[in-house]
């Protein structure tokens, strides 16, 4: 696919058709776990969650994503042809989140998956709208592949 001059604009990034209806599956798939995990972090029975952006396109992550997964994660199944899956884990940090990936990611290569992505984003507050949270994520999604960052985990905060 040629990317036209205007896809980005001063470093973000546009989102296509497919983007947008990702979004939108996103907000609809997640929005009320998400509206779970702030009620207890509100009730600080949470101290924070991680949540997960995985796929690739060779290989369906989601059986690999099951199996390395504790109980307490909630995985959801985004876009099946594009093999695009969510994960949020509870009462995560940042070093949880990424030792999560790292194990994924590595049985990813065992099964050997052609182009992986794995894009976390560590929540903290629950001042942002859930929506918010969503987009950022997709956006990070976005941009790791945008810029051919393959079989790395990308990971970000929200303070």
């Amino acid at each position: 696919m040629i990317k036209r001059e205007t896809d980005t604009k001063r470093g973000l990034i546009r989102f296509n058709g497919d983007d947008i209806a990702l979004a939108a599956t996103m907000i609809e798939k997640l929005s009320t776990t998400i509206d779970i995990m702030y009620y207890l972090m509100n009730r600080r029975e949470e101290r924070s969650f991680v949540m997960m952006l995985i796929s690739d396109s060779k290989i369906d992550v989601g059986e690999i994503v099951a199996e390395q997964k504790r109980n307490t994660d909630i995985l959801f199944k985004l876009d099946e042809s594009r093999h695009i899956y969510a994960v949020i884990c509870q009462d995560t940090k940042i070093d949880g989140g990424y030792h999560f990936a790292d194990r994924v990611m590595r049985h990813m290569k065992i099964n050997e998956a052609e182009d992986p992505y794995c894009v976390e984003i560590e929540v903290r507050t629950t001042v942002h709208e859930i929506k918010f949270i969503v987009f950022k994520l997709l956006e990070e999604y976005l941009k790791a592949k945008e810029e051919g960052l393959g079989g790395e985990i990308v990971f970000k905060t929200l303070n």
